[in-house]
């Protein structure tokens, strides 16, 4: 860990390159991408197979399920880049988790909602811990 000298006193103060929260996050959401790609497969295969009632809605669904890992993919390979707009719309979507989890267990589904539910909750905190905002860049006071 890289130590910043301040009028004497040595503290032990993120940098770019040693935040664990933000590298943490960076795996949850290609985790969460990964799961998304899992469930775009599955769609498809349900579709392909007759067992849906609708066509039309089920390519939809698809084409949202595929957009929304195009847009959690990319928001993990951004925040690995250390691009800061990226932290913003990463904390949003983790945050969309919770209603999506509340609403899984309310129709029964809890062994998957509550998985949902955690995976939003840490994955909001770990791009709202302080350490995150150091590697980024984005300082507290000065300009971004």
């Amino acid at each position: 860990m890289q130590a910043r000298v301040t009028l004497g006193l040595v503290t032990d103060t993120p940098t770019r390159t040693n935040a664990p929260t933000l590298r943490w996050a960076v795996r949850l959401l290609a985790v969460e991408a990964v799961a998304l790609t899992g469930l775009a497969i599955y769609v498809a295969w349900a579709s392909l197979a007759r067992s849906t009632t609708s066509k039309q809605g089920a390519g939809a669904l698809l084409a949202l399920i595929v957009i929304g890992v195009l847009i959690v993919a990319g928001l993990s390979r951004a925040l690995s880049n250390l691009k800061t707009w990226a932290r913003g719309p990463a904390i949003v979507l983790e945050l969309l988790l919770l209603p999506i989890g509340y609403t899984m267990i309310s129709g029964g589904l809890a062994y998957v909602g509550i998985p949902v539910m955690l995976a939003g909750i840490f994955g909001a905190g770990l791009l709202l811990a302080p350490a995150t905002r150091t590697a980024l860049g984005l300082d507290r006071y000065g300009s971004q």
